[in-house]
């Protein structure tokens, strides 16, 4: 299939990377699953802007990219909330928002939150490696030549064209996370809860804990009150699941996240449950972590819970974004211009209102140049 270039990287921020859900079914073989830290944003940014939950996407983490659109097309953001602009122009999180081709979208202070994600209309297109787009930087795997995003590197989309009209969503107010500083971490003790003391069990059921700033996608670390073992802290080594509370010697908990190994020698205390996962990978240096202990069947129900808050998202109607052309006169001679897509709304009877108001960067190609110009549209329609 052809793919089609729709951004173009003008810097690559902190560390910003092209993941997907993860590269599941090669642990035994040591690849990490790599994927989101924040899987919840990454699925629901993706059906915002139109895509399977699965598509790939730009995770972005606390200093975003500036990313210049080279094609009009339909974007969403999710996750933490890094002040993404759009020439300039705020947008809006947790949203779908129309690009034309040209605007330059920028990152200033991370607000609230970590990790932010940009899906675009079509998903990123990357190979395929061992059935995953996601990036894996320790082991220079997946993505775009399994590195971060730099300067000059060039985003792509399957296909030649970004067809119209797109049909996006919008979530419910009430379903959208906020992070805040200070977490409570459901989990479900063990899988080794038995190497650990009465009173290390209870340390870590009752004490708060500090992010340290030696985090990373591998692992959350932790600093607070020791955790004691009942005997020596490493184990025969075993498989790490995601969200796994592994304690060395130290007594420090440390939190497994997306690109942990795949095999740990200490023992695990605790395992974070899977919705609370995208909390922890919001975290950041000096916020505060506590755990609460919960059962399997709680963990079940979460996990069920979430799953219907995503199915709501892709049921949900449709937020549609059609393609706009115009036509203008630039000295004396009329010119058909580009307008990029406008967002309109369908109405129960099936009529189109007209689009809301919106800026949009229109270019003319006239005899001579191309000349740019912000348009404010009223009604594309007109």
């Amino acid at each position: 299939m052809n793919a089609m270039e729709i951004l173009e990287v003008l810097d690559g921020g902190m560390l910003t990377t092209v993941q997907d859900l993860g590269r599941y079914g090669y642990q035994r073989y040591g690849v990490p699953v790599s994927g989101a830290a924040d899987t919840f944003a990454l699925r629901v940014a993706n059906r915002i802007a139109g895509n399977e939950e699965t598509a790939a996407a730009l995770e972005a983490t606390l200093i975003g990219p500036r990313l210049r659109v080279l094609a009009a097309t339909v974007m969403a953001l999710a996750g933490a909330d890094l002040s993404a602009r759009l020439d300039g122009i705020p947008l809006p999180l947790w949203e779908p928002f129309a690009a034309p081709a040209g605007a330059v979208l920028s990152f200033g202070d991370a607000r609230d939150g970590v990790r932010g994600y940009l899906a675009v209309h079509g998903g990123v297109d990357v190979p395929l490696v061992l059935g995953s787009r996601s990036t894996t930087v320790t082991l220079k795997l997946g993505g775009l030549d399994g590195r971060p995003l730099g300067a000059g590197d060039r985003i792509a989309v399957p296909g030649d064209r970004v067809a119209s009209p797109i049909e996006a969503r919008r979530l419910a107010r009430e379903c959208l996370p906020s992070y805040g500083h200070r977490h409570v971490l459901r989990v479900v003790l063990g899988p080794q809860a038995g190497a650990f003391t009465a009173n290390g069990i209870r340390t870590l059921t009752t004490s708060s804990y500090t992010v340290s700033a030696r985090s990373d996608r591998v692992g959350c670390r932790l600093e607070g009150p020791a955790i004691e073992h009942a005997g020596r802290p490493d184990i025969v080594s075993d498989g790490s699941p995601n969200g796994a509370v592994q304690v060395a010697g130290d007594g420090m908990p440390i939190v497994l996240l997306a690109d942990r190994g795949t095999t740990g020698g200490y023992a695990k205390i605790a395992t974070v449950i899977g919705v609370d996962l995208p909390c922890l990978a919001q975290a950041g240096a000096d916020d505060t972590v506590t755990f609460r202990p919960v059962t399997v069947e709680e963990a079940h129900a979460c996990a069920r819970e979430q799953r219907q808050v995503l199915d709501r998202l892709a049921a949900g109607p449709a937020v549609t974004f059609a393609a706009r052309r115009m036509v203008a006169a630039v000295d004396g001679t009329s010119v058909e211009v580009d307008g990029g897509f406008v967002e309109t709304t369908e109405v129960p009877d099936g009529r189109r209102l007209p689009p809301r108001p919106t800026r949009l960067a229109v270019r003319v190609h006239g005899p001579a140049d191309t000349r740019t110009f912000s348009v404010d549209v009223r009604d594309a329609d007109q």
